[in-house]
């Protein structure tokens, strides 16, 4: 019915907070300056770059998601643009979908991300320092 609104409502806030972090981010690197003699560059990868695998991960779910509820009828180009709408009394089945299972795919598209964040961070690290890597290994 409307479950991939509940994606497409966290993919809308997570681009929005996204934007607020690259702002700041740039502001950071303006204000912070350069060490003398380092030409190592920074190996880590900007958090809002990993909000980014995250929008990304929603957007593309959400619209997957639509593309089958148009495909099924249950999304149309006109208002009320869900047919479930026209029946009031479709309306509240209609919001337990998102509400359930809605919402468990937005958490579980988060999830993964968060399993990618957890990943590319330990790879940062290892990438940093190679002899506590080794080290932790032994």
């Amino acid at each position: 019915m409307a479950c991939f609104l509940a994606p497409v409502t966290e993919a809308i806030v997570v681009s929005i907070v996204k934007k607020h972090i690259e702002k700041k981010e740039k502001e950071a690197a303006l204000a912070k300056p350069e060490k003398a003699g380092s030409n190592v560059p920074d190996e880590r990868v900007p958090f809002s770059r990993k909000l980014g695998w995250l929008t990304k991960l929603l957007w593309g779910g959400s619209f997957l998601l639509a593309v089958e509820h148009i495909w099924h009828g249950e999304v149309v180009p006109w208002p009320p643009f869900l047919t479930v709408m026209n029946n009031p009394a479709d309306i509240g089945p209609m919001l337990l979908e998102i509400a359930t299972v809605g919402v468990t795919m937005a958490v579980l598209v988060t999830a993964i991300w968060g399993v990618m964040v957890l990943v590319s961070n330990r790879l940062e690290k290892k990438a940093k320092h190679p002899a506590a890597a080794e080290a932790e290994v032994l």
